[in-house]
C-alpha cells in the first residue's frame, strides 16, 4: 500500500468534518505542521498516541477507527522498508523462534491476550509479570505471545533476555539494547548512563509496543526500563515473583496436569511412539513432574534413542537417585536450572531448602518449617518468591514440586553434616508424633485435651490432622522402624475415637497394627489386646474384611489381661463382625454380654454404644420391638450425660433405620436430620454420608425415587462407606431401572461388582450374585 494511503485518509476524514488544519491542530493539541506533513505523506510513521489523538478529534468510532489505525501501522511498516536507515523504527526480529509449539498452556495464552486487548485499550503502561519454577516454560510462552501478539501492537514487538539467572544486563545496557531495536543509531546513544536511560523512556513514550522482557534477576533490574506508554504492555519474565512491581497483570505458571504433560510429551516424541505405550508414557509424565523442562528432555532422550522403549525410561525415572542425572539432554539439565536459583538464596532460606527434603507431605506448613530452622516464615517467603516454593491454597502453607524435593534431598546429602541432619530429622519426627498425640486427644470423651503447637481446640485439630496425615503418618512410620515403642502407642492410643470419624481403612489398619506391636515389644498385654480390639474394628468397618477381623478380635480375646473394659471393646467388636458374617446369634449374644461388661466397669459412653449396637443385631435378626427400645434407651441415657454430638448422632442413625423398618417413616426421618445436622455442625463429612445413605434407602421403600436417588448420589463419593459402597451402587441401578434407563443401570451394576471384589462378606456375596444375574 502506498505510504501516502494514511495522508489520504486523514484529508477525506478532515474535509468529511469539516475541519481546517488548523480547526483539527486546535481540537487533538497537535502542530498544524505535522498534520500537514502527514496529509502530504512527509510524515510516514505517525505514533500511536498520535493516531489516538486523531481518532479522537475526527470522531472516527468502530470499523473507521480501526482501519484509520491500521493505516497508520502499515505506513510504519512501508516506511522501514523504504528507509531502513532510518531512526526509531521498531521491528520484531530480536524474537527467538519457536522451536516446538507451545503445549498445555493454552489457558496461559488466553489470559495473555486479554492482558494484550487491555492494554490496547489503556491510556498507561501495562505491566504483566510471567513468574514460576525453574523449567516452568515462562520463556516458551513469552516468546510465543511475541510471535502471535506482536501484530497488534502498533510498533511492533521487541524481545530482550535480560540474562537474570547468568550475567544481568545492568539497566543502562537493557536500555542500549532496547534502543538499537528500536532503530536508533549507535552514534545517537548517549555514554552516559542515565541520559540513555532518558532517551529509552523518551522512545518508549511515543511507541505501542509489546516490550518482552525475559528472565528478570529482579525489580531494581526492570523498574528504570519501564515508562509511561499508552498502548505499550511489558510482558516480564522471572523466577522471582516480583511482587515491589506495581503489575497489573500477574501469571504465576503452575506445572502442567498429567493429560498436559503426555500431551507435551507426545508433542516432543511423536504419537505412534506414545500410543504404542500408553500407560508408560503416563508414568514418565507423572515422574516429570509437570515440569515442561523435565518433559522436553525426556521426549527428546527418546527421540535420540529410538532403540529404547518408553518403559525403560520409566524405569531409570523411578530411581530417585538417579532421577536428575537421567533428566539431561545435551545443554538442558534440570539439575542445573535449579542449582541456579538455589545458589541465589540467602544461607537461611537455603538451610530451609535442604531441609524441607525431610518432609513427607508436598505442603509445608510455618509451624513445621519453624521446627528445621529459626525464622522459618521470613525464609519460605524467600523461597515463595525464588519459586522455589508454591503458595498453597490454603493460608499459611507453602507447596513443593517433586523434583524440587529430589534436588533437595541431594543438597542435603551434600551440604549438611550428616549429624546435624539426623538431630533435625528426628526433632521434626518427634514433634509430628507429639503434635498428631496431642490433637488427636481433643477427641478422645476420657482424656483432657491440651494445647500442642499449632492445635488449640477441637477445630483446629481437625484441621491440623487432616493436612498434616501424610507427615505425621511418615513419622509414624519412621517411628516404628526405629524401635520409638512408646511414642508409637501413644499416638494408636490417642487415635481411638478420632479414628471414629476420621480417615480411611487403611490408615487405621496401619496405625493400630503398630499400636499393637509396639505394645507387644514393651511387654504390656492389656494395651496389645486394646490395639488389636481397634484393629479388627478396621478391618470389619472400614476394610471390609470381617474374616481377618475375627482373627484379630480372637487374637485379643487370647490375651489374659483380666481388664473388664478391655473385655467389654472385645464383646462389642466381635458381636459387630459375627453379623457382619451372617452369624446372627453369636452377634445378638456377644452384643447382650458386651452391655453387662461396660456396665460392670462403669462405663457410660461404651454401654450406650452397647445397646445401640445391640439394637442392630436384633434389628438384623427380625427382632424390631427390642431393638427400638434398646437403642432408644441409649439415645435417651446419652442425651441426659449430654454426651458427645458425634456419638449421638450414630445412635440417632441406627435408631432411625429400626424405626423405618417398623413403618415408624416420619419419627425416623426426623432422627436423621437430627443427626445430619449435628454431623454438619462439626463439619463431619463422612458422618453425614452415612445419614445421606440411610435416608436414601428410606426414601426408596416409600416410593420416592427422586429423592432416594439424590442421596444416594451424595453419599456415593464417601471412602469410609466402605462395602456398603456396593448397595448404593446396587440400588442406584434399581432406581434407573424403574426410571427406564437400562444403560444407567447396567453401568452402575458394574461400578457395583467391581467394588464387590475388594470386599469378602456374606452379604456382598450375595449382593455379586444378583448383579451378574441381572447383567444377564
Amino acid at each position: 500500500m502506498s505510504t501516502t494511503a494514511f495522508g489520504d485518509f486523514l484529508r477525506f476524514y478532515r474535509s468529511r468534518v469539516p475541519l481546517t488544519q488548523e480547526e483539527l491542530a486546535e481540537r487533538t493539541g497537535l502542530s498544524t505542521r505535522a498534520i500537514s506533513d502527514m496529509e502530504r505523506g512527509r510524515t510516514l510513521s505517525p505514533q500511536f498516541r498520535t493516531v489516538q489523538l486523531l481518532v479522537g478529534g475526527l470522531g472516527l468510532v468502530g470499523e473507521e477507527a480501526a482501519e484509520f489505525a491500521s493505516l497508520a501501522r502499515t505506513g510504519r511498516v512501508a516506511g522501514a522498508e523504504e528507509r531502513p536507515d532510518a531512526p526509531f523504527a521498531v521491528t520484531s526480529c530480536s524474537l527467538p523462534p519457536v522451536l516446538i509449539e507451545l503445549t498445555g498452556r493454552e489457558s496461559e495464552k488466553e489470559l495473555l491476550d486479554g492482558f494484550a486487548a487491555d492494554a490496547a485499550s489503556s491510556s498507561r503502561l501495562q505491566i504483566a509479570v510471567v513468574h514460576g519454577a525453574p523449567g516452568a516454560g515462562k520463556t516458551a510462552l513469552a516468546v510465543d505471545a511475541g510471535h502471535r501478539l506482536g501484530a497488534r501492537f502498533a510498533d511492533g514487538c521487541v524481545f530482550l533476555d535480560l540474562r537474570g539467572t547468568d550475567e544481568p544486563l545492568t539497566p543502562d545496557k537493557a536500555a542500549h539494547r532496547l534502543l538499537r531495536s528500536f532503530g536508533v543509531d549507535e552514534r545517537q546513544i548517549p555514554a552516559d548512563p542515565d541520559d540513555k536511560l532518558s532517551l529509552y523512556r523518551s522512545q518508549l513514550r511515543d511507541r505501542a509496543v509489546l516490550l518482552v522482557l525475559d528472565n528478570a534477576e529482579n525489580e531494581a533490574q526492570v523498574r528504570p526500563l519501564l515508562a509511561s506508554s499508552p498502548g505499550t504492555l511489558v510482558l516480564l519474565t522471572s523466577r522471582r515473583t516480583m511482587t515491589g512491581l506495581d503489575a497489573r497483570h500477574r501469571l504465576p505458571l503452575e506445572l502442567l496436569p498429567l493429560n498436559r504433560s503426555v500431551e507435551l510429551l507426545r508433542a516432543v516424541t511423536g504419537p505412534e511412539r506414545l500410543d504404542a505405550e500408553p500407560e508408560a508414557a503416563e508414568r514418565v509424565a507423572e515422574l516429570c513432574g509437570g515440569l515442561p523442562l523435565a518433559l522436553l528432555i525426556a521426549g527428546n532422550r527418546l527421540t535420540s534413542r529410538p532403540q529404547w522403549t518408553i518403559g525403560h525410561l520409566a524405569g531409570q525415572l523411578e530411581d530417585e537417585r538417579r532421577r536428575l542425572s537421567v533428566l539431561r539432554a545435551g545443554d538442558l539439565q534440570v539439575r542445573a536450572a535449579f542449582e541456579i536459583s538455589y545458589h541465589q538464596l540467602g544461607p537461611a532460606a537455603a538451610t530451609l531448602f535442604r531441609r524441607l527434603a525431610l518432609v513427607t507431605s508436598p505442603e509445608v506448613s510455618v509451624a513445621l518449617a519453624a521446627v528445621l530452622v529459626d525464622d522459618a516464615e521470613e525464609s519460605l517467603e524467600e523461597l515463595a518468591d525464588a519459586s522455589l516454593l508454591g503458595i498453597s491454597e490454603t493460608p499459611g502453607r507453602y507447596t513443593r514440586h517433586d523434583l524440587l524435593h529430589v534436588f533437595a534431598a541431594e543438597r542435603l546429602e551434600l551440604d549438611d553434616d550428616p549429624a546435624t541432619v539426623l538431630k533435625a530429622r528426628t526433632r521434626l519426627r518427634h514433634w509430628l508424633l507429639d503434635t498428631a498425640t496431642g490433637a488427636a486427644l481433643f477427641f478422645d470423651h476420657d482424656m483432657p485435651a491440651g494445647r500442642a503447637g499449632p492445635v488449640h481446640d477441637r477445630d483446629s485439630a481437625a484441621r491440623w490432622l487432616e493436612l498434616e496425615l501424610e507427615n505425621w503418618r511418615g513419622a509414624l512410620r519412621s517411628a516404628a522402624a526405629g524401635g520409638e515403642h512408646d511414642r508409637v502407642l501413644a499416638l494408636a492410643q490417642a487415635m481411638h475415637w478420632y479414628s471414629d470419624m476420621h480417615g480411611v481403612g487403611e490408615l487405621w489398619r496401619e496405625v493400630f497394627a503398630a499400636g499393637a506391636h509396639a505394645a507387644r515389644q514393651l511387654g504390656n498385654a492389656k494395651d496389645a489386646a486394646e490395639q488389636l480390639n481397634y484393629l479388627s474394628w478396621a478391618l470389619y468397618a472400614l476394610c471390609g474384611q470381617p474374616h481377618e477381623a475375627l482373627a484379630v478380635h480372637e487374637e485379643a480375646a487370647a490375651e489374659p489381661i483380666g481388664d473388664t473394659l478391655t473385655e467389654a471393646w472385645n464383646c462389642y467388636y466381635g458381636s459387630a463382625i459375627r453379623r457382619r458374617l451372617g452369624e446372627l446369634e453369636k452377634a445378638v449374644s456377644l452384643g447382650r454380654r458386651s452391655v453387662e461388661e461396660f456396665q460392670r466397669a462403669g462405663y457410660l459412653i461404651g454401654e450406650n454404644l452397647a445397646l445401640s449396637l445391640l439394637g442392630l443385631m436384633l434389628h438384623t435378626s427380625g427382632n424390631l420391638t427390642e431393638a427400638a427400645e434398646v437403642q432408644q434407651r441409649s439415645v435417651d441415657q446419652h442425651r441426659k450425660a449430654d454426651g458427645d454430638d458425634e456419638l449421638l448422632s450414630m445412635l440417632l442413625i441406627r435408631l432411625a433405620t429400626t424405626l423405618a423398618d417398623a413403618g415408624q417413616v416420619i419419627a425416623s426421618m426426623d432422627l436423621l436430620d437430627e443427626a445430619e445436622s449435628l454431623f454438619r455442625r462439626h463439619s463431619n463429612t463422612a458422618g453425614t454420608a452415612r445419614v445421606q445413605h440411610n435416608r436414601g434407602l428410606v426414601l426408596m421403600d416409600e416410593g420416592r425415587f427422586g429423592e432416594a436417588r439424590e442421596q444416594l448420589l451424595a453419599a456415593l463419593s464417601e471412602a469410609r462407606l466402605s462395602d456398603h459402597r456396593v448397595e448404593i451402587l446396587a440400588r442406584l441401578a434399581e432406581l434407573a431401572d424403574a426410571a427406564g434407563d437400562s444403560a444407567q443401570a447396567r453401568e452402575y451394576r458394574v461400578r457395583a461388582l467391581a467394588e464387590c471384589d475388594r470386599y469378602d462378606t456374606p452379604a456382598v456375596r450375595v449382593t455379586a450374585t444378583k448383579l451378574v444375574a441381572a447383567l444377564r
